[in-house]
């Protein structure tokens, strides 16, 4: 999408209310990030991924960055360079989910890089079957297209982005990485499926405003219209 595009009235609606929305999910807790002290996963893991699909990769690999940058000011976070490098992985994961339905294996170089990096670490040699988890972004580009798998992928590219940048940056043990692989399934299963919530829930409320010009400028996924008429 251009950005003339992003500046018209749909445009600006959508960032506004992806903003507030990304606002509100960052200030929500939802679980404590182990190993880190005052790190915590919130419910901005369930939206975050899903900009880049309405409006292109680029520009909402931009959204999301704005949106980021407008809650770690607001929420007056620490200027500290984990925090800040905690932007990271959900930028590569609105890439991911972007650019899902394009037929491109480009989406699957972070987490296998990740991988290689995780593996040459002294600490994550000594646990490299965790890294593993980071080859389903790329099997997931492989199956049948599905909004669930879609979402899979892209939680498990920031999973890989943010667990590398903790083990290079965060002083960490092979026992806790490999007591992390059970909590992980279960943690990614719930980002995956709020993240495919959230895609169904912006579809429905962007095609009601869609509705409204006859010049649409929102990329609608209209499979995933609650309620949409026949």
């Amino acid at each position: 999408m251009r950005i003339d595009n992003v500046l018209s009235v749909k445009g600006l609606f959508f960032l506004l209310l992806f903003s507030a929305v990304v606002l509100v999910a960052d200030s929500i807790n939802f679980s404590k990030m182990l190993g880190a002290e005052k790190q915590h996963f919130t419910f901005f893991q369930f939206v975050g991924p899903i900009a880049g699909s309405f409006l292109g990769a680029g520009v909402g690999v931009l959204s999301v960055l704005l949106a980021q940058l407008i809650s770690f000011i607001y929420l007056g976070k620490p200027a500290e360079l984990f925090n800040l490098l905690r932007f990271l992985p959900m930028l590569f994961a609105t890439f991911y989910f972007a650019k899902y339905s394009k037929g491109k294996l480009g989406q699957a170089a972070a987490p296998l890089i990740c991988m290689a990096l995780f593996i040459l670490h002294p600490v994550g040699s000594q646990a490299w079957y965790y890294s593993l988890y980071w080859l389903i972004p790329l099997f997931v580009l492989l199956l049948p297209e599905n909004l669930f798998l879609r979402s899979l992928g892209a939680t498990f590219t920031a999973h890989s982005i943010g667990s590398t940048l903790f083990l290079y940056f965060i002083p960490s043990t092979p026992a806790l990485w490999v007591a992390l692989i059970p909590v992980v399934a279960f943690e990614r299963t719930l980002f995956a499926l709020g993240i495919s919530a959230s895609f169904v829930a912006f579809n429905t409320v962007l095609a009601r405003v869609d509705a409204l010009s006859k010049s649409p400028l929102i990329s609608i996924d209209r499979r995933y219209v609650l309620f949409a008429k026949a």
